[in-house]
């Protein structure tokens, strides 16, 4: 193994950056390559991500115009509905509020929906939180941005740097124009028309799309969103909005349960084979 040198003037810098990027302990001693940090794989990585942001923050701030003009057209105000793009912040879970709403339903139903749709951002929390490994102020600025389109473009990356970089300008590009496009759309309101025929209402899903196709490679991952898609499918007609997700949620459960099962099974069997094998020897 080789020593490990303390970090001493300038590299002491590179090294707390570093530190920086992997979560790490700026005050431990690790020995630092400074070449690492002028690859050219590096930099393309944190360009790339860059760009990613920029587009899957365009795409769906210009939804927001639509959950503006659905808003209003529920029968909420202006400021109502910019308050709702300001602190609720998750797409999903503002258009099942103002639908049912606009269905008749009461505020305890409507809090109820929005709330189930919004369960999955706790999970996205999980996987994030080992990512920026943030606290204090900027973890609570963290938890406000964890939406999909910033989970998916920070977990979509492979280095950490390009991770934490891909999670905040996402999560800040989005923010900004989700809440001056909803401004856009709550002015105009009706004045626009029927919001589906800009293809805002399609938007933000297309962009998530966008983001998930890549990451199907294997067999386990297409099952899944295969199933996920059935199950929501099958379940939009016939339960409350919100249920769908959190069933389509369970592929992944029910897929990894079997490919575990199956690993497990061919364990054994080439265990058993061994052992039989060793027998008469």
């Amino acid at each position: 193994m080789p020593a490990v040198r303390p970090l001493r003037g300038h590299t002491g810098e590179v090294g707390a950056a570093i530190c920086d990027d992997a979560g790490m302990d700026e005050r431990a001693e690790v020995e630092v390559d400074t070449a690492a940090t002028t690859r050219p794989d590096h930099r393309r990585a944190l360009r790339g991500v860059t760009r990613q942001a920029w587009s899957v923050g365009i795409a769906t701030g210009a939804y927001g115009i639509s959950f503006g003009a659905v808003s209003v057209a529920a029968g909420l105000n202006i400021w109502q509905t910019v308050a709702l793009s300001t602190l609720m912040f998750t797409g999903g879970s503002q258009f099942a509020l103002v639908g049912v709403v606009a269905a008749g339903g009461s505020g305890v139903a409507a809090v109820a929906t929005s709330t189930l749709l919004g369960i999955r951002n706790g999970l996205y929390a999980l996987q994030v939180a080992r990512i920026l490994h943030v606290r204090g102020l900027r973890r609570l600025a963290a938890a406000h941005l964890t939406i999909d389109e910033s989970t998916a473009v920070a977990i979509g990356q492979t280095q950490p740097r390009a991770m934490r970089r891909g999670f905040w300008l996402t999560g800040l590009l989005v923010f900004a124009g989700w809440n001056l496009t909803t401004l856009a759309g709550a002015v105009l309101g009706n004045a626009i028309g029927d919001p589906r025929v800009y293809g805002f209402d399609a938007a933000a899903a297309a962009a998530f799309c966008a983001l998930l196709w890549p990451r199907l490679k294997t067999v386990s991952a297409g099952a899944t969103a295969a199933l996920a898609a059935l199950l929501t499918v099958v379940l939009v007609p016939a339960v409350p909005a919100g249920v769908p997700v959190l069933v389509a949620a369970s592929a992944a459960v029910v897929v990894g349960f079997v490919a575990r099962s199956r690993r497990a099974d061919t364990g054994v069997k080439d265990g058993s084979a061994g052992a039989g094998e060793a027998g008469p020897a």
